[in-house]
């Protein structure tokens, strides 16, 4: 008699333990492998492709004035590159472009529509306060942009070097853009809705080699155009 209590006993207690997990797990939840992450550039996935994001330019950039890195003297980029892998050897120049390319989408696109919340960890603080004062300027114009990227046609490795134990790199980026501003009345200010045009973007990206975090922050934009 005593046993089979105590058999009964184990059962019930149990069931609460039973319960009291599947209430813990309803309120905290599981990891499904599917929470969101903030994206990263420069990571690639399994089939070694960068990440995508709609592809939308910044609008009038000529306003945009971001600090030139200062470089002592003339180096090779191959040069440069080495310098690099010596201190990050987990840095390829392929899986670079790749992550640069993402990284001028993702910023762009963040850029246009003002999302000053994406362009934070993504850029230095220098760039961060030049293209935030330009959202608040078109803000409080009025003013709207128009935009669309046909197709990037090449992310091309220009400079490359150590500064330090800051790994530093420049790469030119070619697209396919059309670009139309317009007034709060809807007038075009600059641009033609009908017409592409071949722009090209020179961005300087930056990392600490001393740091896990593999993201690069952009630290320079200028336009040859």
């Amino acid at each position: 008699m005593g046993e089979g209590f105590y058999y009964v006993d184990i059962i019930v207690f149990a069931l609460i333990a039973g319960f009291l997990v599947y209430r813990l797990r309803s309120v905290l939840g599981q990891r499904s492998g599917e929470e969101r992450q903030r994206p990263n550039p420069f990571a690639t996935d399994a089939n070694n492709q960068a990440p995508r994001d709609n592809v939308i330019p910044m609008p009038d950039r000529s306003r945009v004035v971001t600090p030139a890195v200062p470089v002592d003297e003339p180096f090779s980029l191959s040069a440069g590159i080495v310098q690099i892998q010596t201190a990050d050897p987990s840095f390829e120049e392929k899986r670079f472009i790749q992550g640069a390319g993402a990284a001028f989408e993702i910023i762009v696109n963040a850029y246009a529509t003002g999302d000053t919340a994406t362009l934070r960890p993504l850029v230095s603080d220098d760039v961060y306060d030049s293209f935030s004062g330009e959202i608040r300027r078109r803000v409080a114009a009025g003013d709207s942009h128009e935009t669309h990227i046909e197709r990037i046609r090449t992310v091309e490795l220009l400079e490359a070097r150590l500064d330090g134990r800051n790994a530093v790199v420049t790469v030119k980026i070619v697209s396919d853009q059309m670009n139309v501003t317009r007034n709060a009345a809807g007038v075009i200010l600059d641009g033609d809705p009908n017409r592409l045009l071949e722009v090209t973007d020179i961005w300087t990206f930056a990392r600490n080699t001393r740091l896990k975090d593999p993201n690069w922050l952009l630290v320079e934009t200028r336009t040859s155009n």
